[in-house]
């Protein structure tokens, strides 16, 4: 009898995993995308778009997704090298060799916003920021002027490490207007109505998000582009973006 049960448990241990035996697709994340996007816990992806879409793309793959930590310093190296095969929330003029990447079909637009304190007069133009300090994201690249007016030191730029600690330093006048991505400003400021900060309604710039592929999939690449492009067509992607939304209206 208990030789049988020996047996059957490895059998019955794989039929509760859908992906039992599949191949592993490490996917990177960056903790710094904050939601929507991301909700890393103790280093682990633990809520977000990411992660839906993750789940999703290893189910229409069968493949056994592990999420992984990834700084944004170390995103190209970590891709190249294949200590992950696969990273979204991406851009490719975010990296200093895209050409050594490959690169999705767009999944959503995303757009760079100005977000203030809601009793400061407005900053409409970038000649009305100059000789202020505004709050940025380590190592991100911003639009050609802007980083024009940071190299000439026109504006002040301070790397701050999460866009959470970034809106409380603006909100105690640490910093006089912060940059970042419109969905996650607005999901944080709907999480924190106590913060009397306001984001202009004007973008700084427009750009597609993507995902980008390393040169160790384990499957081919055009997979995942169909994949991706599955999700873009039948419109998952802006139902997944929308669930995120939805379930922090529900937490509150």
């Amino acid at each position: 009898m208990r030789t049988d049960l020996q047996r059957l448990l490895p059998i019955c241990l794989c039929l509760t995993s859908v992906l039992c035996g599949a191949e592993e697709l490490r996917w990177g994340y960056s903790p710094s995308n904050g939601m929507p996007y991301v909700e890393s816990i103790d280093h682990e992806l633990a809520h977000g778009f990411v992660r839906d879409l993750g789940e999703r793309v290893g189910q229409l793959l069968k493949l056994e997704v592990r999420f992984i930590e990834t700084p944004d310093k170390r995103v190209e190296t970590s891709l190249q090298q294949g200590n992950i095969q696969l990273l979204c929330i991406n851009n490719p003029q975010w990296m200093s060799a895209p050409e050594k990447l490959r690169w999705s079909p767009s999944l959503f637009e995303e757009e760079d916003v100005l977000a203030q304190r809601g009793d400061a007069p407005s900053f409409d133009t970038l000649d009305a920021l100059h000789g202020h300090t505004l709050g940025t994201s380590l190592g991100y690249v911003y639009p050609p002027a802007l980083m024009e007016a940071f190299a000439s030191r026109a504006i002040h730029r301070n790397d701050v490490r999460n866009l959470e600690t970034r809106l409380r330093m603006l909100e105690h006048k640490r910093l006089d207007a912060i940059v970042d991505m419109r969905r996650p400003l607005q999901f944080l400021l709907e999480e924190h109505p106590d913060l009397a900060i306001r984001i202009n309604p004007g973008a700084l710039q427009r750009y597609s998000i993507h995902c980008s592929y390393g040169p160790t999939l384990p499957v081919p690449v055009e997979r995942f582009d169909a994949a991706l492009q599955k999700l873009v067509d039948d419109g998952s992607i802006q139902r997944m973006l929308a669930r995120q939304g939805q379930l922090l209206r529900q937490r509150r």
